[in-house]
């Protein structure tokens, strides 16, 4: 919002030589940021005043142009010139060329005399140019910087301007205001007005407010106007689209008159370049009370107003020329020719003001904000009565705002108001809030006086009255946003002021901290980054086709998912079932710019709808929905289970003198879930499994001893690979986390270390090759008892010696006692109990 300081001034107590930059100081206390300063003499610099043309000789020139020799006066006859400067004639009169042609003898033109500046950094000074000494330059509103006309010559009286000759154009222009640019915050609409900005400054400075509604004297009552009807028979959530609407009627009006400078000049600072004066008046109150009204040509309606939804088919162009297709929610205003304007948003070209238009139609109503957000956004049409409606508009000022644009237009269009009106609508109730006297002080941490409580929600301009507890406020109806004790809380330590609240840490209450899960989670994520794996964070939106090859094990097995109504890109409309396309794609990004040896990790969550997700209707907005709305919605939730998935590529660290790094392997994923399962205190069985999206012969299941399967790890398949142009032999894994920390016991247990030695004996079975070295390693851990403390498999031979179809498998055993040192019988003794078992259950032979 931009604010010029000559209009604020005309609603609060700014001092005089204040800055912009001062005003945004004194607004950034009651929670304004600043944003920008707007300032013409930053690019305009004078002398820079009104002259008059005294004589205007064309001539012709070789180049086939034709220009104007001019002599302006510029001091009054009779007077000295009091500027001084290189170029300046004493005598008044400069001599100027001129190219435009928009000009005759008599015209008071702006005349920027040597020694000015013109933004660009243009300076003026005298120069030889045409044969003739040009002693400055007869401007253009371009050139000024006040607007993009740069057809002709600005001249004053097409302005409704006759100023007296010499006058500081620059004042006479409105070109030393200044503007602060604030942010407003989506909560704060009220703010988007000289009357919303003007009452903060107030409260920021403890001065005095005019309210600039106070001065419009509008009809206490309206009646026999223009016939209007409000038809919402669609309304979004239960909420009419229009709840009041406001016409008034002015006859006679000239459109085509100028609109005043000053006007002009607090539009342009505002942001909004003048159009015509019908339009400047109606952007002219929007920016000063905060109503967006419109302005129809009378002559060009036809039957009466109706507010209703668009119908099938519909269509309408609007102001910009463009033409529409409306949606079935779009409110619309029509007549009985069809659309003239899509509700809040923008009207329509049937009905627009034009030079012709002598008769004019005020409108100022009240709409819905979810309405015209959602028109603004369907038709990607931005206005700055959108901005406001959707932000919320004060319903008891509409009235007002059109009272003061029928007064604008009697005065500068010479237009004359009908006594009679239209005012249809019903008014909201009044929102009023409970406020216990201690709520405040609990809540912000500061023990406010009840002069403070009181005096500071009066000054928003609510009604409190006292009672046993506190007081009940009854918000002003032009803050939306005051719905509970919690608003008027933050409101008090708003305007008493953010300084005052201490900066002390609260005490953490006993009990609380992290729950068992958090715990776990940043156990398993530091084990990992201990590890030596580094942490990123992909986007959870995948194609289809991702979901179905790593969201199931078996090809041809669709995976159910939640499909993004608005996503990002088409090609990733869906939500992930799983981590890892995500996580290849940044590995794939990586290795395509020269990172070749990766070890990634992500942890996230998944999304893995059932059946019955969703909800039939949302829940209206305002209101906090029943238990029983919200125990459906959150049954219409899809299950997000915790997972963690990691990507190993290239080489496990970088090659240096005397050192090969080794290539990461399948071993390398199987290795690191199993430290996850450790570092939870949860044990991770290893077998042979398959997955579409891991190689044929190189994948395992990742299970709990329950036979729950909670991931999968191995080598990534070779063509998804290639797919993906990602190196050979890569490898992933992927785990569900949640499971994990289900089986995980509470307390974890070290397990008792020895001080007794290990004695350590090797075995090589020769088993079918189709048995898994897994169950042959836990038959060998069952068969050799509680003296054994560890069994791992170090090779697996299969060739040459060794019978065909069959295979060796060659394990070390630790065997430890608590208590003593184990002879070599009893650790022999051990190890047959365990060959025992093994040739058994697989036929094992001992090489």
């Amino acid at each position: 919002m931009r604010i010029p300081l000559s209009w604020l001034r005309e609603c609060a107590e700014v001092p005089a030589g204040a800055t912009a930059e001062e005003v945004m100081t004194e607004l950034v206390k009651v929670g304004f940021e600043e944003e920008d300063v707007h300032r013409p003499t930053d690019t305009l610099q004078g002398p820079i005043v009104v002259g008059q043309v005294l004589s205007l000789v064309k001539e012709p020139q070789t180049n086939g142009k034709t220009i104007n020799w001019c002599q302006v006066r510029v001091v009054p006859e009779g007077q000295e010139q009091t500027l001084t400067g290189k170029g300046i004639d004493p005598s008044g009169v400069q001599g100027i060329i001129c190219g435009a042609h928009n000009f005759v003898e008599g015209d008071k033109v702006v005349v920027t005399l040597p020694g000015a500046v013109l933004p660009g950094n243009f300076h003026i000074s005298a120069r030889k140019t045409y044969g003739h000494l040009s002693a400055g330059m007869i401007a253009s509103v371009r050139e000024l910087g006040i607007g993009e006309d740069h057809d002709g010559i600005l001249v004053l009286s097409r302005i409704g301007l006759d100023p007296e000759i010499g006058t500081d154009a620059m004042e006479l222009l409105g070109l030393y205001d200044e503007a602060a640019e604030i942010n407003v915050t989506p909560d704060r609409g009220y703010a988007f007005s000289i009357r919303g900005v003007a009452r903060e400054y107030a409260h920021a400075t403890g001065t005095s407010f005019t309210d600039p509604a106070s001065r419009v004297n509008a009809p206490a009552e309206l009646s026999g106007g223009y016939g209007v009807k409000i038809n919402d028979d669609a309304p979004i959530y239960g909420k009419p689209g229009c709840d009041r609407f406001v016409a008034r009627t002015v006859r006679g009006v000239d459109a085509t008159r100028p609109t005043p400078p000053w006007m002009v000049s607090r539009l342009r600072l505002a942001g909004v370049r003048s159009i015509s004066l019908p339009v400047d008046i109606s952007n002219y109150v929007m920016f000063e009370l905060g109503q967006p009204t419109h302005c129809y040509d009378l002559d060009k309606l036809s039957g009466d107003i109706v507010v209703r939804r668009a119908l099938a088919g519909e269509k309408i162009t609007t102001l910009d020329d463009k033409e529409r297709a409306l949606d079935a929610e779009d409110l619309l205003i029509t007549d009985a020719s069809g659309p003239i304007g899509i509700a809040g948003v923008m009207g329509g070209a049937a009905t627009e003001v034009g030079d012709s238009t002598s008769n004019i139609l005020v409108e100022a109503a009240h709409f819905d904000e979810v309405s015209i957000a959602r028109s603004r956004r369907r038709h990607k049409l931005p206005s700055e009565a959108s901005k406001r409606f959707e932000r919320g508009v004060d319903w008891h000022i509409a009235d007002i705002a059109a009272q003061r644009v029928v007064d604008l237009l009697v005065e500068l269009a010479g237009g004359t108001a009908d006594e009679a009106g239209t005012d249809v609508g019903t008014a909201p109730d009044s929102v009023t809030i409970e406020l216990p006297a201690a709520f405040a002080a609990a809540r912000i941490g500061i023990d406010f006086t009840e002069e403070q409580i009181v005096t500071s929600l009066e000054d928003l301009g609510a009604a409190v009255v006292k009672n046993d507890g506190g007081w009940s406020v009854t918000a002003p109806s032009w803050r939306h946003d005051l719905d509970t004790k919690e608003d008027l809380s933050e409101e008090i330590a708003r305007l008493v002021g953010y300084d005052q609240i201490p900066a002390t840490l609260p005490v953490a209450p006993p009990g609380r901290g992290l729950t068992r899960v958090q715990q776990q989670r940043r156990r398993l994520i530091q084990a990992l980054a201990d590890a030596g794996l580094t942490e990123v964070l992909s986007y959870p939106f995948v194609s289809k086709a991702a979901n179905d090859t790593f969201g199931m094990p078996e090809e041809g097995a669709a995976r159910s998912a939640v499909k993004l109504a608005n996503p990002i890109s088409e090609e990733q409309g869906f939500l992930r079932t799983s981590i890892l396309p995500g996580l290849i794609e940044v590995a794939k990004r990586n290795h395509s710019r020269g990172f070749r040896d990766l070890a990634l990790f992500e942890s996230g969550l998944v999304f893995l709808p059932a059946e019955g997700m969703g909800t039939d209707s949302i829940p209206p907005l305002g209101v906090k929905p029943a238990d029983e709305v919200l125990d459906r919605l959150y049954d219409g939730v899809p299950a997000q289970p915790f997972h963690l998935a990691v990507v190993l590529t290239g080489h496990d660290s970088p090659a240096a003198a005397a050192h090969e790094p080794r290539v990461w392997d399948w071993a390398d994923a199987l290795d690191i879930a199993r430290l996850a399962g450790d570092v939870l205190g949860v044990e991770v069985v290893v077998s042979q499994g398959s997955h579409q999206a891991f190689h044929p012969g190189r994948a395992a299941k990742l299970s709990l001893r329950t036979g729950e399967v909670v991931g999968y790890a191995g080598e990534l398949h070779p063509k998804l690979l290639a797919a993906s142009d990602m190196p050979a032999r890569s490898v992933a894994l992927e785990i569900n986390a949640d499971a994990l920390f289900e089986a995980a016991p509470d307390v974890i247990v070290a397990r008792h270390i020895s001080t007794f030695p290990v004695a350590t004996q090797d075995v090589a079975l020769v088993v079918p090759a189709e048995v898994p070295a897994d169950d042959v390693l836990a038959a060998l851990r069952e068969g050799a008892g509680e003296l054994l403390e560890d069994v791992a498999l170090f090779d697996v031979y299969a060739g040459k010696g060794i019978e065909e179809g069959k295979k060796s498998l060659a394990f070390g055993l630790r065997f430890r006692a608590d208590d003593r040192t184990l002879t070599a019988d009893e650790a022999s003794a051990a190890r047959e109990g365990a060959v025992a078992l093994a040739a058994e259950r697989f036929g094992a032979v001992q090489r």
